[in-house]
């Protein structure tokens, strides 16, 4: 299995059962080993009392492209430490991309950076996600 059809094939079974993310509306755009890309529009019930995105809908988007993208290697994995700077409000029917890259990761600590835009080119946020891997795996792996 090359390292790319792992990360698939963890994108795909952690996907199937992935409830919140399905919910918001989410798609999986792009998912690599160490890094995942995730949209979402933004939907009339996911505006705040400002008419634009609430923050929490943000976080969450920029939330699971950093776990498909730390969890890409066949290792159960979790958030250990997330936080978030908000730069522009997301609008209302716009489809926001949220793309998150591995910056570091060793032994069962992982560091990833998630940049939200929207599609106009702007950036909406700039997350920060610590991982931390646990006992498991997505799925069986050959070790011939």
């Amino acid at each position: 299995m090359t390292p790319q059809q792992r990360a698939q094939r963890c994108a795909d079974t952690m996907w199937a059962t992935d409830q919140a993310s399905q919910a918001l509306g989410m798609r999986i755009a792009q998912v690599a080993p160490g890094a995942a890309t995730l949209t979402m529009q933004v939907r009339k019930h996911m505006l705040n009392g400002h008419g634009m995105c609430h923050g929490g809908m943000i976080f969450t988007l920029a939330d699971s492209a950093f776990a498909f993208a730390c969890n890409s290697y066949n290792r159960l994995t979790v958030a250990q430490s997330n936080q978030i700077t908000y730069l522009a409000p997301g609008k209302p029917d716009e489809v926001l991309t949220a793309t998150a890259t591995e910056v570091a990761r060793q032994g069962r600590s992982g560091t990833y950076d998630v940049t939200v835009i929207g599609q106009d080119g702007r950036q909406i946020a700039l997350f920060r996600g610590l991982s931390r891997e646990i006992a498991g795996t997505h799925f069986e792996e050959d070790t011939e």
